[in-house]
């Protein structure tokens, strides 16, 4: 299964390569220089799965009843927070709190398949939970809002390093980070470059009116997209497993 994160990989260079670019060309401006950088932390291989779940589960929750801000903006404060903590302990603790987080890196990124799994399940109506939480309930107790869960989705999906992310965010940021006079906001402004893809892709939604509009279509209709949006991750949750439990 090595041969999947090849794939992966050229997909994910295909994609970054020219914002990769422009970062590199903006060194000298270090806010702007992080933000484009986690752009092209977003299309790594380890955070490509998971952001592309992120668009269908949060994109989905949007054209079904309203616009997710709130479960969204939890999700890349998630991020942001995962990131910033990251980068304060490199400040704090020099280089050998980042050898020591390498080890556990690869094991945090496995966990990513699973998840992905568990929640197409769970859009897919195989596994039940019990409370309110619904992802899908046609009527006006609706409840799909769940901003401590986007919040850990984020954080824990920030955490999936692969030797790309860990170029681009030890490597590549953290000596700007620790050069710069106002390096410690730069881990932050990283994170929320992470989220770009997710934001742009809500904002079109929100843009285009497309709230609520499966909603407005019926039940049924409603209840077809679930399913679609379901199997998207669970195929997506497979082929990570299968891709990062190989390695």
């Amino acid at each position: 299964m090595i041969g999947l994160y090849s794939l992966l990989s050229r997909i994910s260079g295909v994609l970054s390569q020219p914002f990769f670019n422009i970062a590199n060309s903006l060194e000298s401006w270090p806010i702007v220089f992080a933000l484009i950088l986690g752009l092209v932390g977003a299309l790594a291989p380890c955070q490509l799965t998971g952001n592309i779940s992120a668009v269908t589960l949060y994109g989905n929750r949007s054209i079904q009843r309203k616009i997710a801000w709130k479960d969204v903006l939890s999700f890349t404060l998630g991020k942001l927070v995962a990131f910033s903590l990251l980068g304060a302990l490199v400040w704090l603790l020099g280089r050998e709190i980042e050898q020591n987080l390498t080890f556990y890196f690869p094991w945090l990124r496995k966990i990513m398949g699973p998840l992905l799994i568990f929640v197409g399940l769970f859009m897919l109506g195989f596994i039940k939970l019990r409370g309110n939480f619904q992802l899908y309930k046609g009527s006006k107790e609706y409840k799909h809002e769940n901003p401590f869960g986007s919040f850990m989705l984020g954080f824990s999906f920030s955490l999936a390093f692969c030797p790309t992310m860990f170029i681009l965010f030890f490597v590549t940021l953290m000596p700007v980070v620790l050069a710069s006079p106002y390096g410690f906001v730069l881990p932050s402004v990283f994170a929320i470059g992470t989220a770009i893809p997710l934001l742009i892709f809500i904002s079109i939604i929100w843009y285009l009116g497309g709230s609520g509009v499966i909603m407005k279509k019926g039940r049924k209709f409603g209840i077809v997209i679930q399913w679609i949006a379901g199997g998207m991750m669970l195929l997506l949750g497979i082929f990570d497993t299968l891709t990062y439990w190989s390695l």
